[in-house]
């Protein structure tokens, strides 16, 4: 069956539970996913009961598509992604977001958990991310062009939209979070950096690292989409903690900046919502 029909079988699917048509997307990543929880009015879709949809294995990961209202205005959340690192490829990756865009989703925000290699970051930090370096060694557009949801090379000048940068900043004031910003490297993973990566990394000029959010960015971007990024900053990269990483770091940071977290994005959800 060809992309395009399994994307109209989970389209099918979604709508057959609520005609909601949100604005307004948001994608939540590892140890952020309590955000669903504040969505109100919300129908909550296991991806097990969505076509083509696959379920995520990585611990912090709900996945549930979340459709309610924030702040009185309709948004569609991904709770949870899948990664490519799981055995997924990248096609399978951003099946989420293509769907988001076919629902009506015009403005998305997407969320994680990311090592901080600027020295100027804490843990705990929250990063609105400015541009992107793809290391994944891979790209969802790879094979035929999906001519139907976007042309064949897409422009990358502006991933993020400085329109919705500006938004997130006077979210950011309005809610009293401090909002910084930087450049977000993606690798496949799963294992964490080397010491010696790191040091390459910021010489190429990249503040954060990661292993999610540039498939789905590319993605959205080849669907016409705008596109926000905000990393939590859960560790320091390799060579900068004295500590070993883990990814139960990773979580326990989440759970240690939800509040905050979550007082943006009630903030900011809302924003995206009217912003067309």
């Amino acid at each position: 069956m060809s992309m395009m029909a399994i994307l109209g079988e989970a389209l099918a699917a979604v709508r057959a539970r609520t005609d909601l048509a949100p604005r307004a997307g948001v994608v939540l990543g590892s140890g952020l996913g309590s955000f669903a929880s504040r969505i109100e009015n919300a129908i909550r879709i296991p991806y097990t009961e969505i076509p083509g949809f696959h379920p995520p294995s990585a611990e912090g990961h709900a996945g549930q598509l979340v459709l309610g209202d924030v702040g009185g205005e309709p948004v569609a959340c991904l709770a949870g992604r899948i990664h490519q690192y799981e055995g997924h490829s990248a096609q399978e990756v951003v099946f989420g977001v293509r769907l988001l865009a076919l629902l009506g989703v015009q403005n998305l925000l997407l969320t994680n958990a990311a090592g901080g290699i600027n020295q100027a970051y804490q843990q705990g930090a929250l990063v609105l991310i400015s541009d992107h370096i793809n290391m994944m060694g891979t790209n969802p557009l790879i094979g035929a062009n999906l001519d139907e949801l976007g042309p064949r090379f897409p422009d990358m000048s502006e991933p993020y939209s400085i329109d919705l940068r500006t938004l997130a900043r006077e979210a950011a004031l309005q809610a009293d979070v401090e909002l910084q910003d930087g450049v977000y490297m993606a690798l496949m993973g799963p294992s964490f950096e080397t010491p010696a990566e790191i040091r390459a990394f910021r010489t190429m000029g990249a503040d954060l690292v990661g292993m999610s959010t540039v498939p789905e960015v590319i993605a959205a971007n080849h669907m016409g989409l705008r596109c926000l990024g905000i990393s939590c900053v859960t560790n320091l990269a390799a060579g900068i903690s004295p500590n070993k990483l883990s990814h139960q770091e990773v979580l326990e940071t989440g759970e240690l900046v939800r509040e905050k977290f979550e007082k943006l994005l009630v903030t900011l959800l809302p924003k995206l919502s009217v912003e067309v």
